[in-house]
């Protein structure tokens, strides 16, 4: 014990410049820097406030080192499952942690690691315990309300159109949205989110009661054999996500550890996006070794329904959340969907297996379009699905997997391994079947398409790590597609490779070297035939990214991105993206912002570039480039006091030479798009 103490100090003399300086600008970087590692090519207006609110409430409320479990970490969403393996061991091997520096005394964790995960981490006083009164959580909980707004400026086609008839925008352009959050104690979280997207009406037509989407949730903790507890919105991450994966989900990107799921089981759901989650009640119950979570769930979907021969049929389902046209305002919770289900599982130190059953049910008749792509669609009323998970962690090689089955149809399973082969190497491999009529509404895993199924694939990866300073990452991921697909009408093959290397100075910054390259088969059209050819489509990419803190003021980051599109018989072309940003915090960190300048060049939709965009707090932009033109954009926080934040945020497109920008109702006549946004919070 008193050489463990010795050890602690010695961390903590090393350590000690990273707690006493200021952090804002390191938080930013870290926070793109996630992003970019765990979501590529999203939707540019998509909410990514799952994570960032999660990891921003770690910050404020840290995860103890010596209570928190295999979820709690997995919640965390950059540890890897080795490394969680790692923290659990180290506190069951030398016991109790005495200090958030021992981490640099766990296997697998560097100092970069270390400087990361110490930031939501603590070693505190356990709580009291005693049990809940209206009266202290009145008086003792934690609040946070936050209100947000944001336009675009100029006019669009939407809403200039008064003839009733014709397709059009029936709110204001404006977007507002609502955050209330209540803390006690980490035991009792209440969040209440209002949203109203741009077009949308409010309090008028189908929104007479204001926003377009409310959500609500209230979890508790720790009662009694309950862990968990909620009565509301919430959302179940099970196994490798083959069955139920609520939320964002990661995809393929420089962080390969991402590729193994971590399901953390049932979370609140606290996001602004109006699709994928459950609003009904669930609870996680403990009992030694097992858990079982029991879910029951009615959701309300969006969706053109018809009555036919006096059956309503189902003929889509729109997912955007978007109700601004009187087409939409149709469609507005039209669907009733059922779902209740259970999923129970064993874990005892290293090994966890366990066990999902999923019904759903909806109020009609899903009948699909019978296009040939479409024979293997999900019709009918009512889908089960059953199916097993399991992990397995066996010295430095972490084994994962899932099998389900949609009952009456076909099978998917996903299953892989992740070694630490040295302290420097670590390799994944991943294999994954989804048949072609495996159906499900709530899957989310690795795959090259939107949804599970008609899909197989090899997928490996590779991460070197000779010293703190160099990385160097690669995957290859092999797949196939047994039927026909959207853009592609006969079975295909393809592939997608990506080779990261990183140089790192030590809390200054760091220089990131990256290439890509896709190969996917889609349709080629020619005149003189009936039937669409195939044509290899490629898609290569190269980007040079350099980071670096100037001071413990200024930092700077500038990128440099080509991209290649090739579609065999028909086009080449090209895109260049250059951006360069500054980032600046004040000396009391009162007041900070961030500013970047673009140039982009792409010949047309097909070449264009993705790129991260900082934003307000929880809020994160990933527009893409295309076109020939400037982007610019800058964020202002101020600390107005301690329990009053103001954020305001400017962006702005030119595209020189061009007549419009956007199509159809998001059509601006001009070649200039700008758009602002403002946020208040309050805490107290």
């Amino acid at each position: 014990m008193y050489s463990r103490r010795i050890t602690l100090w010695a961390l903590f003399i090393i350590l000690l410049p990273i707690t006493t300086q200021a952090q804002v600008l390191e938080e930013a970087f870290m926070e793109e820097q996630l992003l970019e590692l765990l979501v590529e090519d999203l939707a540019p207006d998509l909410d990514v406030s799952e994570i960032l609110e999660r990891l921003r409430q770690y910050l404020i409320h840290p995860l103890d080192l010596n209570r928190a479990t295999e979820q709690d970490f997995a919640a965390l969403v950059f540890l890897s499952p080795l490394q969680i393996n790692n923290l659990l061991n180290h506190r069951k091997q030398s016991g109790h942690y005495l200090s958030v520096l021992e981490l640099q005394a766990v296997e697998g964790f560097d100092i970069q690691a270390v400087r990361l995960l110490q930031r939501f981490v603590r070693v505190g006083v356990q709580s009291d315990g005693k049990r809940l009164s209206v009266r202290d959580v009145v008086q003792k909980s934690r609040y946070e309300v936050m209100v947000r707004y944001g336009r675009i400026l100029e006019s669009q086609q939407g809403y200039q159109i008064t003839d009733e008839s014709r397709s059009r925008y029936l709110g204001s352009p404006d977007r507002v949205a609502t955050r209330i959050r209540i803390n006690y104690d980490n035991r009792l979280e209440i969040a209440v989110n209002m949203n109203k997207q741009a077009g949308e009406p409010f309090f008028r037509y189908a929104q007479r009661y204001g926003f377009d989407f409310y959500s609500g949730s209230i979890l508790l903790k720790d009662v009694g054999i309950f862990k968990r507890i909620i009565v509301g919105d919430y959302a179940l991450q099970l196994g490798q996500g083959l069955i139920l994966w609520n939320g964002l989900q990661f995809g393929k990107g420089a962080w390969i550890g991402s590729v193994a799921r971590q399901g953390v089981g049932l979370l609140q759901y606290k996001s602004l996006n109006e699709s994928n989650f459950m609003r009904g009640t669930s609870a996680v119950i403990a009992h030694r070794n097992w858990y079982v979570i029991p879910f029951v769930a009615w959701n309300k979907l969006s969706g053109n329904v018809m009555e036919v021969d006096d059956q309503r049929e189902i003929r889509t389902i729109n997912y955007s959340g978007n109700h601004r046209t009187p087409t939409e305002q149709n469609y507005r919770r039209a669907i009733n969907q059922y779902v209740y289900g259970v999923s129970t599982y064993y874990q005892r130190d290293r090994f966890k297996l366990g066990a999902t059953w999923l019904s759903t049910t909806f109020d009609g008749y899903i009948r699909p379009n019978n296009e040939l792509r479409n024979l293997f669609s999900f019709e009918g009323r009512q889908l089960n699905n059953m199916g097993i998970f399991y992990n397995y962690t066996y010295r430095n090689t972490y084994l994962y997997g899932e099998v389900a089955q949609s009952v009456g149809s076909g099978y998917a399973t996903n299953n892989g391994l992740m070694a630490s082969l040295h302290p420097k190497l670590t390799v994944l491999i991943n294999h994954r079947y989804y048949a072609a009529d495996y159906y499900h509404f709530f899957a989310q895993s690795i795959g090259e398409q939107s949804g599970l199924g008609n899909e197989r694939g090899l997928y490996t990866g590779l991460m070197y790590h000779p010293s703190r300073k160099i990385e160097w990452v690669n995957y290859l991921d092999a797949f196939s597609f047994p039927w026909l697909r959207f853009r592609a009408d006969a079975p295909s093959s393809g592939m997608d490779f990506l080779s990261q290397f990183s140089y790192i100075w030590y809390r200054k910054g760091r220089l990131i070297f990256r290439f890509r390259h896709r190969l996917r088969p889609e349709n080629f059209t020619d005149p003189a035939r009936s039937e669409n050819l195939q044509a290899d489509m490629i898609r290569n990419q190269g980007r040079v990214d350099f980071q670096y803190k100037l001071n413990e003021n200024w930092s700077i980051r500038s990128r440099a991105e080509l991209s290649y599109y090739f579609k065999e018989l028909t086009s080449r072309e090209f895109g260049v993206l250059l951006f360069q940003d500054v980032l600046w915090s004040s000396r009391s960190s009162k007041i900070s912002g961030n500013t970047r300048i673009a140039y982009f060049s792409t010949e047309s939709y097909d070449s264009r570039i993705y790129a991260y965009e900082q934003d307000v707090l929880y809020a994160a932009s990933f527009p893409l480039y295309y076109g020939i033109g400037w982007r610019s954009y800058a964020n202002v926080r101020w600390q107005l006091s301690r329990k009053v934040d103001l954020w305001a945020r400017y962006a702005i497109t030119k595209l020189p030479g061009v007549e419009s920008i956007g199509s159809q109702l998001d059509r601006i006549d001009g070649d200039k798009r700008s758009e602002m946004r403002l946020q208040i919070r309050f805490r107290w």
